[in-house]
């Protein structure tokens, strides 16, 4: 496989291996490196490329293991959370306020769902990947995709509708 093969078929998806892994690792920097050894890893058993079905739902897997590695290493310890990744410029300052409050919300609910719940809500609601592609990265049945994804999106909707009718919980 020449590096013009391999680049036709990484580039598409390098940018979803990377938001997955910030939603993973919170941390730009610790994305980076991990989006970084995502694809150095593909890199380097591109002989091998040919064998997969779907080169991209094999790299979100990748990244998924190498995150959760990162995260149970001692590393994890300086990862902090930092999100910005939100900007309307068509609303009045008053409003642009409560909608970067709600992003923040719904960032804080995520973080704190289950993992499982939480990964399912990156590749589902962020990444708009399809249940199946899913159920593939991580190893579930179709339907308990689907649960935890509706048990993680009443949550949140549960959660930031409390916190909106009743002040900070």
């Amino acid at each position: 496989m020449t590096q013009t093969e391999f680049l036709n078929i990484v580039m598409p998806f390098k940018d979803k291996v990377f938001r997955l892994a910030k939603r993973l690792l919170v941390s730009t920097e610790e994305a980076e490196d991990a989006t970084q050894e995502v694809l150095l890893k593909l890199w380097n058993n591109k002989t091998k490329m040919q064998e997969y079905k779907n080169v991209e739902a094999f790299s979100m897997t990748m990244t998924k293991n190498f995150c959760f590695d990162k995260l149970k290493s001692k590393q994890a310890q300086n990862l902090k959370i930092v999100h910005s990744n939100y900007e309307d410029g068509n609303t009045s300052l008053q409003k642009q306020v409560e909608l970067n409050d709600s992003v923040n919300w719904v960032a804080k609910i995520i973080e704190d769902l289950p993992e499982q719940q939480r990964m399912i809500i990156q590749l589902r609601d962020i990444e708009e990947y399809d249940f199946d592609e899913i159920a593939k990265i991580l190893d579930m049945n179709n339907t308990a995709v689907r649960v935890a994804l509706s048990r993680a999106r009443k949550t949140i909707r549960e959660k930031l509708t409390n916190t909106h009718n009743y002040g900070i919980k």
